[in-house]
């Protein structure tokens, strides 16, 4: 035990006096820049990648900064008329339609995206949507 006290006694000091601090002079490659000029990571330009645009018309911009959860985006969606397309479209945004000939009946809202009918597929999602209670927005 005093073994193992001992050499991390040594080790620590000797790990942190091993990363040491970076001089604070300039390299001379950042020297020739101009001021303006693009930052760098390694040889490559750094780049910053911009939010998307609001999307289609009917569709609620998420709050910059929270992505929203299925159960929030299904609300949104109820906000549309109901049986239209436009509604339906919504639903197969959030969960993909992956149709199957066979379909079991839903047990869960993701399980609607196997639902082949349109009309039927609507059904499922808003039998689903009905029920979340009210989230905060």
């Amino acid at each position: 035990m005093r073994h193992i006290i001992f050499a991390l006694a040594l080790l620590c000091p000797a790990a942190a006096l091993a990363q040491g601090t970076t001089p604070a002079t300039t390299p001379p490659a950042a020297a020739d820049k101009p001021a303006g000029a693009q930052p760098m990571v390694g040889d490559k330009p750094l780049v910053q990648v911009g939010k998307k645009s609001a999307g289609k018309k009917g569709e609620k911009a998420a709050t910059p900064g929270k992505p929203q959860s299925a159960a929030q985006k299904l609300q949104a969606c109820q906000d549309i008329d109901d049986a239209t397309k436009e509604r339906l479209m919504c639903y197969d945004e959030i969960f993909k339609p992956q149709p199957k000939p066979k379909a079991a009946p839903a047990k869960g809202v993701n399980e609607c995206r196997f639902v082949k009918e349109e009309d039927e597929r609507l059904t499922c999602y808003n039998g689903f949507a009905d029920k979340i209670p009210r989230l905060p927005r």
